[in-house]
């Protein structure tokens, strides 16, 4: 693919040299503003402050988490004793869920929202989004980030955006066939919504809408093959992992283009990326490399972070140019070290669950719930798994049965399968809570 298809050529092309060039660049002014202007890193790091500290030298620095945030945001509320800028330069204001603890109020500058919505922009066109695109954005307007700071981020690969929401699906639906949409920005789960309402009503099927692109994020399960070639094969859209991003980091950093499945890290202009295994250490970005994702900010004015934990744990897929032209390295999420739960001494993440229950869509819808009782560690993976549609009651125990050995396969670990009718687990237009915790 020519350089001349990429949004930003003159960065998406770079070699690993060249960016690491600018990455140390940036860095140094970087470093200089956060150890002179923020109280938190001036308390955490008192050994770095009044030196040069390179990217390399980051590793000798302890790591920082959402607690640290937390506590910050406590002692000097409501932005933190980690706000490097003043406080006429917020210009928005957004919170976390606090699905995790208690909610983050995430600040950010105009520099700062101007850069979001760039890297952002670079990400929504690698997924194909185009000027001559009309998308409409399916995710809450409100203090969550998924809603504006996501919308800018379409304008910013050039598309028209109709900024809808969630709720008024009959409204969403009519508004896509007159305004001749294009694309959907919203969760992977939400079309199921949408279907359900189509087929309840009588309405056209998915793929007579006219939808050509679906730009999914927010939650996992778009790795499974078997779920996205039933998707694309319902809606007749190219399905794109299109903003995969932490709102206290970037919003999007990494995002599927048409040549591949992995993910490209996008923000590398913006971000500084280490891996680092169970004992801390700093593994090389190279294909095999599996880790958590750690990140600090190389160029962020209002809440710059310093080695901050994603909780994400990434495999590095590959690195040098794609077949689409961008030079950034690629990886896959393997789940988040805070949903992980351990079943006799294995860990699992609800991203292998849910890929072994979609890899079998002629068994389920491909919606369920994993039940934890108590705080842990479990005997086995507890699951209550929709049926397909039209599956009769007489084929679930042989369906329980295939779904425990995808599950075992997938996870590594023991499955207790529970089927219930289909469309009886609730469909929702933000994220999908798959666990139900009971007790802990």
């Amino acid at each position: 693919m020519p350089t001349s298809d990429l949004l930003h050529p003159d960065f998406e092309s770079l070699g690993d040299g060249e960016v690491r060039a600018l990455q140390d660049r940036l860095w140094a002014g970087q470093w200089a503003y956060v150890s002179g202007r923020s109280a938190m890193y001036r308390r955490m790091l008192p050994a770095g402050i009044g030196r040069p500290v390179t990217l390399d030298d980051l590793q000798d620095l302890p790591l920082t988490d959402k607690e640290d945030l937390r506590t910050g945001q406590e002692a000097a509320y409501p932005f933190g004793d980690y706000v490097a800028c003043p406080e006429e330069s917020i210009v928005r204001l957004h919170r976390t869920s606090g699905t995790t603890g208690r909610a983050l109020n995430l600040a950010n500058s105009r520099q700062d929202c101007d850069r979001i919505a760039t890297i952002g922009g670079r990400a929504m066109h690698a997924s194909g989004l185009r000027s001559t695109d009309r998308v409409v954005h399916c995710l809450n307007y409100c203090m969550w980030t998924g809603g504006v700071t996501d919308h800018m981020t379409l304008e910013a690969a050039g598309a028209t955006v109709v900024p809808f929401g969630v709720g008024n699906t009959r409204q969403l639906l009519q508004t896509i066939v007159d305004l001749k949409i294009t694309a959907i920005s919203c969760t992977p789960s939400y079309p199921a919504l949408l279907e359900k309402l189509l087929r309840d009503e009588g309405g056209p099927a998915p793929r007579d809408l006219g939808l050509r692109l679906g730009l999914f994020g927010g939650e996992a399960g778009l790795d499974n093959a078997a779920f996205r070639a039933t998707m694309e094969e319902s809606w007749g859209f190219g399905v794109r992992n299109a903003n995969y991003g932490l709102s206290e980091v970037l919003s999007t950093l990494g995002s599927q283009c048409e040549a591949t499945t992995d993910l490209h890290f996008h923000g590398s202009d913006y971000l500084f990326a280490e891996i680092l295994d169970a004992e801390g250490n700093r593994l090389p970005i190279r294909e095999g490399t599996m880790g958590e994702l750690v990140c600090t900010h190389i160029e962020k004015e209002c809440q710059p972070l310093i080695r901050y934990r994603t909780r994400d744990v990434i495999t590095v897929t590959g690195t040098g140019r794609c077949d689409c032209g961008r030079t950034s390295w690629r990886f896959r999420v393997s789940g988040r070290t805070d949903d992980m739960f351990n079943v006799r001494g294995i860990n699992v993440f609800p991203s292998a669950v849910r890929k072994a229950v979609s890899s079998l869509p002629a068994l389920s819808s491909g919606h369920f719930r994993i039940r934890l009782v108590g705080p842990g560690p479990y005997d086995r993976i507890q699951l209550r798994v929709e049926a397909a549609e039209g599956l009769p009651e007489t084929a679930w125990p042989a369906a329980a049965a295939d779904l425990e050995k995808a599950v075992r396969e997938q996870a590594g670990a023991t499955a207790m399968v529970t089927m219930i009718s289909h469309d009886s687990l609730p469909r929702t237009a933000g994220k999908t809570d798959w666990i139900e915790r009971v007790g802990s």
